[in-house]
C-alpha cells in the first residue's frame, strides 16, 4: 500500500501529467482558432499544436534539473530520453504519418478495400515540437 501513496505523491509524475494534459486542452483552442470547429476529441487524440509528448518529457527534465541540478546524472538521463522522445515526434512519426496519408490516398483511388483509414496526423512540426518542450519548462518551473 506504501507504493501506492509513493505514486500519488509523486511530483515528477504529477507535474508530467498536468503538463500533457494542459498541452492536449491547448490543443482544443489551437484547433479551434485553425478550424473554427470545437473538437473535445482533440483532448485524447495525438498530432497537433503544441506537442503533448514534448511538454510531458521536457517538464519532467526541467523538473529534475531544479530538484537534483542541472548537472546532475538524473537530469542528463532525463533530458538525453527527451531528446529523445523530441526527434521521434517530428522525424519518425511524422514521416509515418505522411506515410499514412499517401497509403490512404492510393486506397481510395483502387479496387482495394481497406476496414479504416490510417491515422495521418501521428507526428508533429518541429514549432509543435518546440512549442511544448517551451510550454514544459515553464509548467514545471512555476509549479
Amino acid at each position: 500500500m506504501e507504493f501506492i501513496k509513493q505514486l500519488f505523491r509523486n511530483q515528477f509524475i504529477w507535474i508530467s501529467v498536468l503538463s500533457w494534459f494542459i498541452a492536449q486542452a491547448g490543443k482544443i483552442f489551437t484547433n479551434y482558432f485553425q478550424t473554427k470547429e470545437f473538437d473535445i476529441g482533440k483532448l485524447i487524440g495525438s498530432g497537433g499544436m503544441p506537442s503533448s509528448h514534448s511538454a510531458l518529457v521536457m517538464s519532467l527534465a526541467v523538473r529534475i534539473g531544479r530538484v537534483f541540478g542541472f548537472d546532475s546524472v538524473h537530469f542528463a538521463i532525463s533530458m538525453i530520453l527527451s531528446f529523445i522522445v523530441m526527434y521521434d515526434a517530428a522525424g519518425v512519426r511524422r514521416d509515418a504519418g505522411k506515410q499514412a496519408k499517401a497509403i490512404n490516398m492510393l486506397f481510395q483511388h483502387s479496387d482495394i478495400t481497406f476496414e479504416e483509414q490510417l491515422r495521418e496526423l501521428v507526428g508533429h512540426t518541429p514549432i509543435q515540437v518546440f512549442a511544448g518542450a517551451i510550454l514544459g519548462g515553464i509548467i514545471a518551473c512555476v509549479i
